[in-house]
């Protein structure tokens, strides 16, 4: 079931929910929509499940129409994020609902209803607890019911909204990766809204990340960290430093060190503005003019991974680098040391007279580390 979603436009009073979206969804992906609030994501998600529709644009699955499908025909399970489960049935009650509720002539018989929830709580680890009121469950337990209540109608294509939203830390790691499981297992077409940016590189296939109702970029996880295709995707992916650049006679600088040749040749004199992950800082507490000198001023420990707060005058602005804990302390780095810092790696774009960044002039950089 191939989904191709194109040129889909959605306005609300004047505002653009969707603006030009073109997608395609490939039979047993997990795709994830990924973005800040007000996006589109969900919005996105609505018109697949048949609860909105676009002001213009197209849903085609193969060679079907699905925007003029009825919602209750489309074979879509939908989860949301606060389970929208009902307090007065028990958990089987819950997760046969949507079967109970089916035309006469679609409608399973009662036996069969009974067998499909059973199977379904038993596949969701939940086959002791069928008798048990929603609210006797935990949040993680509650979002399985949702699940096998999206379940049972067998869907074609799951969509989940921000599913583990009302959860606490631990439980959503353990869920999320219990539900990725799942996916394989059934060999399932997912839909993923969240803007959680760990769930979505840690869940999907691809990832899409949107903005403003548009798709910045749309690719593996690992193509949407290592190569962040628009300055807002460098921005909202991972953390990255933002280090101004200048571009004059050839050269690209930053910070009074030269950085290599401009790559955007035509104008003599220019800016840029350049992204450096913390794990593409290299830093050194030998002397060396090859790098920016810093301050380290803080050196705040994660576990295993220690960030370092790097005061930079050169560039008149914090960096941050990051390295093992256990390299901290074989080098013995404490607050208040002269170090050196160098970028092995910075994706870079020009910025225009207005200060506005050419997405389509992005270059990527390695200046030469010392030895």
């Amino acid at each position: 079931m191939t989904l191709e979603l194109s040129h889909l436009h959605r306005r609300y009073a004047g505002f653009a929910a969707l603006d030009d979206v073109s997608l395609c969804i490939e039979p047993g992906e997990f795709l994830a929509l990924l973005g800040p609030s007000g996006s589109g994501k969900t919005t996105l998600l609505r018109i697949l499940a048949g609860l909105d529709y676009p002001d213009s644009g197209s849903v085609r699955q193969n060679d079907r129409d699905l925007l003029a499908v009825d919602a209750r025909e489309r074979k879509v399970g939908l989860v949301f994020q606060h389970y929208a489960l009902f307090r007065h049935l028990t958990v089987s009650e819950n997760v046969a609902f949507g079967l109970r509720i089916r035309p006469r002539k679609s409608r399973p018989g009662r036996a069969e209803i009974n067998e499909r929830v059973e199977r379904l709580l038993k596949r969701v680890q939940l086959d002791d607890l069928g008798k048990r009121y929603t609210s006797q469950l935990s949040g993680g337990q509650r979002q399985r019911v949702a699940l096998a209540r999206a379940l049972a109608v067998e869907p074609d294509l799951l969509l989940l909204d921000e599913p583990f939203g009302a959860l606490d830390a631990q439980v959503r790691v353990a869920l999320r990766r219990w539900l990725r499981n799942l996916h394989e297992e059934l060999g399932l077409t997912s839909v993923f809204v969240t803007h959680d940016q760990e769930e979505a590189l840690e869940l999907a296939d691809r990832v899409a990340v949107m903005n403003r109702g548009r798709i910045e970029q749309i690719g593996t996880p690992e193509a949407i960290y290592q190569q962040p295709a628009t300055p807002f995707v460098c921005e909202f992916i991972g953390k990255n430093n933002r280090i101004p650049l200048q571009r004059a006679n050839g050269v690209l600088t930053g910070g009074q060190r030269q950085l290599g040749a401009d790559p955007w040749p035509g104008n003599a004199v220019g800016s840029a503005i350049g992204y450096v992950r913390p794990e593409h800082l290299l830093v050194s507490s030998t002397p060396s003019t090859d790098g920016w000198a810093a301050q380290l001023r803080h050196i705040y420990l994660a576990g295993g991974v220690a960030h370092l707060e790097l005061d930079v005058p050169a560039l008149g602005q914090v960096l941050e680098a990051d390295m093992s804990s256990d390299e901290v302390a074989q080098r013995g780095l404490q607050p208040g040391q002269s170090l050196v810092v160098q970028p092995r790696l910075i994706t870079a774009f020009p910025l225009d007279a207005r200060g506005a960044a050419d997405a389509a002039a992005r270059h990527v950089l390695q200046p030469q580390a010392a030895s």
